[in-house]
């Protein structure tokens, strides 16, 4: 009985240990579920709806069911992964208190805010994973990571936020630490000493931030290293000697930084490296003979820097070299011929050197070569025979002294896409065969002593883009196709051909410069060129050419420059000739014209010497003093003077008269009301607005407006007229003292602006009291506020829209109109995804208490003191275009940040993504659809990376390497078209 009554204590207690143990589980879980649920309640927006499933419920393994949550055999949480599934909102630091989590993964998201772990306990965490890269995370790095708390640590990746402060001393205690990436950030300040004390790292990525100092000259200690990049920040001095003691590296990566010094001979240790990038520092001194020791090694950039010496033969032990990338140095010699025996080689690169000697005869020939560019050298020779062999896709050899002629060979490689020879001492005629390659996007042999017909040979290059054979001895007529509907640039000037321009160039739908200056060709201008819409550059200059200029020149939607000077050409000029606003530079000097010079844009503001040379008279209002006067009346008598002095005289009486006492007729477009507020002057832009508007119209925002918008110096409200239902905006001036003393004059030069991608000021209305703005409605939101619902082919619309803005304001208008801050708030997008830029009232840029402009769309100049220029505006659109890409904004939503450094990030950000090529780290997710998966369009890809291309030159740091507003509508409209492979004549 009694060993019974044991055995039953002993089950009850069992059993008791057990229920004790679910209940412990259940609290454990709820506890868990609790924390993740702060997670869900953090999150602003879950478009795919991920956490929908996160609810508690009676069950304990509930949270185990829950989407990206991994529990262990005891139901407890160890991983939270919900990597790209685009939920924004902070992180709390509560899931942080998840005791059994050994993995955290919520990269690729749009995550924001600060990461606060200074409330946590401080006991050692199981966090052996934690990955946020990819989110749009602001404050300081987070210190309390560093420390002994997190010393499980295996991987740490924070990579591409907007996280600042320096790197903490303590990041050496991680010691478990294998993976470490911070790159794409703003940390600062130098790379601590304590990081060699991380022996188990073999991943270190911290590039693109503004890290400055040393690289630690005890990196050698870190022995476990595979993979080091320090690229795209500020770091200096020497390379340290201890790196070639790092025996197990395969990536060493320190571009884009001061570095300089001589490559160290202890890099030719590295038995494994495959990757050796030096590019863009200020190394000096010849590449050390060790490292053509480094016989695995696939690619070798050490280019941008001042390397001299000569290219060494030993560059035949890199037999497994692809990539060999040595240009602008001052390295001298000849080219080795070593290089024909790498039988990987792809892609060779030496241009801008001060090499000499010929090409090698065996280059190509036992190559893979993809990419040879060998420009700006002091080559001599012949092109070599064999030097297609493979799949050989762009040849650059311009700017040498290569002679002879274009080898008939290079007429059987069907890969080659495009092809500069130009400026060499090439002779002979154009291979047959040549103009018949399937793939070339872009020729140019212009600057040679080329000669021959070109007219005697078929013209099949359906993918011709350019096509420049200027400068050369070319006879004969002219093709009547190039057989290409592609092509955007055409360049025959200065050659010997003759016979008349060829009807068919007006099929040329995406021609936009067309230059046949300095031949002897003869005939009309076709009518038919016209046709070409896209037309900007046409330059006919130095011809036989006769006839009359086609009336349809002057209605060429986009012609910005034509020259049709020293021709036979005669009749009159059309009377609309210069008439659209795009056309800024005409030149018809030295042609047989006669008549009245047309008094439109163009001509009114070109000089005499554009119109010299003909019989053309000006019009009595016109500017150009040089040309007589078209009414040609004979010396006047002294009656016939006296009379015209009496006639003057009693005008000016009249006008005297009208000023004096009829002050209200003095301005047709300007009217003096009287109301209770008391005198009112309403001056108006727009004949109809005068008719529509009245001042009580305007007063009654006080009563009813609608509150728009709100800076420090104005306020905006939406109106509609009392008898009607057009709607306007009125912008008030609450700050009548900050106008400026040009306020007035700028206000006239506003109201005269009139472009479909800018909202117009319509008029204005003051007294004593205040002073109204009165702008067109835009029927709208602000691009901040869609950019994110946008597909790839409506961002790219606006920004086109955009560019043109900013073309039409700084090359059309006479002062350039300057906006200062051009961002997203500023742009008003209707609902035909049209862009209209608001601009602000003259004079009145958005400053903060100091005076500085407090936009964090500015230009870096602008926040040193400089005032705005055109390129400071080009610098705020390249920023609008980076968030048009990626969906991140330099605000970031964090208004505590430095606007300065949030800025710049971003801008640092995205020239470190772009420059590893990976379209899915940088582009915005919600573009991410079907366009960009595995049957994805490539042309819509390169449109984004070209675009992206372009965004990094309207950032440049310096104002000197930004392109002009100009450029940039014209790139971009290039972009936007499906064949954009290169459009741009820049290097690739």
């Amino acid at each position: 009985m009694a060993k019974g009554t044991e055995t039953f204590r002993i089950c009850f207690m069992f059993m008791w240990l057990l229920m004790l143990m679910l209940m412990l589980n259940n609290v454990a879980a709820s506890d868990e579920g609790e924390l993740l649920l702060s997670l869900k309640a953090s999150i602003d927006d879950d478009p795919l709806h991920v956490l929908s499933n996160w609810v508690l419920t009676s069950s304990n393994s509930t949270i185990c069911k829950w989407r990206g949550i991994t529990c262990d055999n005891s139901s407890h949480v160890i991983a939270v992964e919900l990597s790209g599934v685009n939920i924004s909102g902070n992180i709390p630091f509560s899931i942080f208190h998840l005791r059994h989590v050994s993995n955290i993964d919520l990269s690729n998201n749009k995550l924001t805010g600060e990461i606060l772990l200074e409330s946590l306990p401080l006991t050692t965490s199981s966090l052996r994973y934690l990955n946020l890269s990819n989110n749009n995370l602001t404050g300081l790095l987070p210190q309390r990571l560093f420390s002994m708390s997190f010393s499980r640590l295996e991987t740490l990746d924070l990579s591409n936020n907007m996280f600042s402060g320096n790197i903490s001393d303590q990041i050496g205690l991680l010691s478990s630490l294998t993976y470490l990436d911070l790159g794409g950030n703003v940390l600062m300040g130098k790379i601590p000493d304590s990081i060699t004390n991380m022996s188990s790292l073999q991943y270190l990525t911290l590039a693109s931030n503004q890290l400055v100092g040393e690289i630690p000259k005890e990196i050698r200690l870190m022995k476990s290293l595979t993979w080091i990049y320090l690229g795209y920040n500020n770091l200096s001095g020497e390379i340290p000697k201890g790196i070639g003691e790092l025996v197990s590296l395969n990536h060493l990566d320190l571009v884009y930084n001061n570095l300089s010094g001589q490559i160290p001979e202890s890099l030719g240790n590295l038995s494994e490296l495959q990757y050796l990038f030096l590019y863009q520092n200020k190394l000096t001194g010849p590449i050390p003979l060790s490292i053509f020791e480094l016989r695995k090694l696939i690619s070798l950039d050490l280019s941008d820097n001042a390397l001299s010496g000569e290219i060494p033969e030993l560059v035949i032990q890199l037999q497994r070299l692809e990539i060999l990338h040595l240009f602008s140095n001052n390295f001298t010699g000849k080219i080795p011929k070593a290089l024909t025996s790498l039988p990987r080689l792809q892609v060779l690169q030496l241009w801008s050197n001060r090499l000499t000697g010929e090409i090698p005869k065996e280059l190509g020939k036992h190559n893979n070569l993809t990419v040879l560019d060998l420009s700006t050298n002091n080559l001599s020779g012949k092109i070599p025979e064999n030097l297609c062999s493979g799949n050989l896709y762009k040849l650059i050899l311009f700017s040498n002294s290569l002679g002879g002629r274009i080898p008939n060979s290079l007429s059987s490689c069907r890969s080659l896409g495009r092809v500069r020879l130009q400026n060499n001492k090439f002779s002979g005629e154009l291979p047959h065969e040549l103009t018949e390659l399937p793939n070339i996007y872009f020729l140019d042999i212009s600057g040679n002593q080329l000669s021959g017909r070109i007219d005697d040979r078929k013209w099949n290059m359906p993918m011709l883009q350019m096509l420049n054979l200027a400068n050369n001895n070319f006879s004969g007529e002219l093709p009547n196709s190039f057989g290409s509907e592609k092509l955007e640039n055409l360049d025959l000037s200065e050659n010997q051909f003759t016979g008349y321009i060829p009807s068919g160039f007006g099929n040329l739908s995406e021609l936009m410069q067309l230059k046949l200056s300095n031949n002897k060709l003869s005939g009309n201008i076709p009518q038919e060129l016209s046709s070409c819409k896209n037309l900007v550059n046409l330059d006919l200059s130095h011809n036989q050419l006769s006839g009359q200029i086609p009336v349809s020149l002057a209605d060429m939607p986009v012609l910005g420059f034509l020259d049709l000077s020293e021709n036979q050409l005669s009749g009159e000029i059309p009377y609309n000739l210069g008439s659209v606003e795009s056309l800024v530079q005409v030149n018809i000097s030295h042609n047989h014209f006669h008549g009245r010079l047309p008094s439109t844009g163009a001509f009114l503001a070109t000089n005499a010497s554009a119109v010299t040379g003909n019989d053309l008279c000006a019009g009595e209002s016109d500017s150009l003093s040089a040309l007589p006067p078209c009414k040609g009346f004979r010396s006047p008598s002294w009656w016939f003077i006296f009379l015209c002095s009496l006639v003057a005289l009693a005008a000016f009486a009249m006008a005297a008269f009208i000023i004096v006492f009829v002050p209200r007729r003095r301005n047709l477009d300007l009217q003096r009301v009287e109301n209770e507020d008391g005198t009112w002057e309403i001056q108006f832009f727009e004949p109809k607005t005068s008719k529509l508007i009245t001042v009580d119209d305007v007063m009654s925002w006080s009563k009813e407006g609608n509150h728009i918008s709100k800076g420090r110096k104005w306020v905006s409200y939406k109106r509609k007229c009392m008898a009607n239902d057009m709607q306007f905006v009125v912008k008030e001036i609450n700050d009548l003292n900050s106008i400026p003393v040009n306020f007035w004059d700028q206000v006239l030069e506003s109201g005269k602006l009139r472009h479909p991608n800018i909202v117009n000021l319509i008029g204005i209305c003051r007294s004593v009291k205040g002073v109204y703005l009165l702008y067109e409605y835009v029927e709208g939101k602000c691009l901040s506020q869609i950019l994110r619902n946008l597909s790839w082919e409506r961002r790219r619309k606006i920004a086109v829209g955009i560019a043109r803005a900013l073309k039409f304001l700084h090359c059309h208008c006479s002062p350039s109109v300057l906006v200062g801050d051009v961002s997203p708030e500023r742009v008003l997008v209707d609902g035909k995804d049209v862009p209209h830029l608001n601009l602000r009232p003259p004079g009145m840029l958005c400053t903060d208490v100091k005076g500085f402009i407090s936009s964090a769309y500015v230009a870096p100049e602008m926040r040193n003191g400089k005032g705005v220029t055109e390129k400071s505006d080009v610098y705020g659109f390249g920023l609008i275009l980076i968030e048009l890409l990626t969906g991140r904004s330099p605000v970031a939503g964090d208004a505590e940040m430095g606007m300065h450094r949030d800025h710049k990030s971003i801008v640092e950000w995205a020239r470190y993504s772009y420059s590893d090529r990976l379209l899915d780290m940088w582009i915005d997710p919600m573009m991410k659809g079907d366009e960009f998966g595995p049957n994805s369009n490539s042309n819509t890809q390169n449109e984004i990376v070209q675009t992206m291309k372009l965004a990094l030159q309207c950032t440049a740091r310096e104002p000197t390497a930004r392109p002009c507003a100009s450029h940039v509508l014209k790139t971009l409209e290039a972009v936007a078209r499906p064949s954009f492979s290169c459009v741009s004549a820049l290097k690739l």
